[in-house]
C-alpha cells in the first residue's frame, strides 16, 4: 500500500457517516451532483488520453500541418529617399540643408 492510500482506509461506520452528511448537505440535488461529478471525471480522462497521445507522438488521427520551409534571408537593400520638406510658420515650404 502507498502512504496516500493508507490515509483513506475507511471502515463501514465512516462511510455511512459520510453518506449521511452528503444526503444532509445536498438532499434532492444529490443525483445532479453525481451526474456532474461523473461528467467531470469523463472529461478529465479524455484530457489525459489526449495528452498521452500528444506525448507519444502517434495514435492521433488528426492531420498535423507540416512546418513551412524557412526562406533564406535576403540581403538588406538600400532605398533611395528624398529629404522631407518642412513648413515654417508662414506656410512657406523649405528644405533642410544638405550635409
Amino acid at each position: 500500500m502507498t502512504p496516500l492510500l493508507g490515509l483513506f482506509q475507511l471502515g463501514t461506520q465512516e462511510i455511512l457517516i459520510l453518506l449521511v452528511i452528503g444526503v444532509l448537505l445536498f438532499g434532492r440535488r444529490l443525483p445532479e451532483v453525481g451526474r456532474y461529478l461523473g461528467k467531470g471525471i469523463v472529461e478529465f480522462k479524455k484530457g489525459m488520453k489526449g495528452l498521452e497521445d500528444d506525448l507519444d507522438g502517434g495514435g492521433s488521427t488528426a492531420i498535423r500541418p507540416e512546418a513551412p520551409a524557412l526562406e533564406q534571408p535576403r540581403p538588406p537593400q538600400r532605398v533611395a529617399t528624398t529629404a522631407p520638406k518642412f513648413e515654417d510658420n508662414a506656410g512657406a515650404i523649405t528644405t533642410p540643408p544638405k550635409v
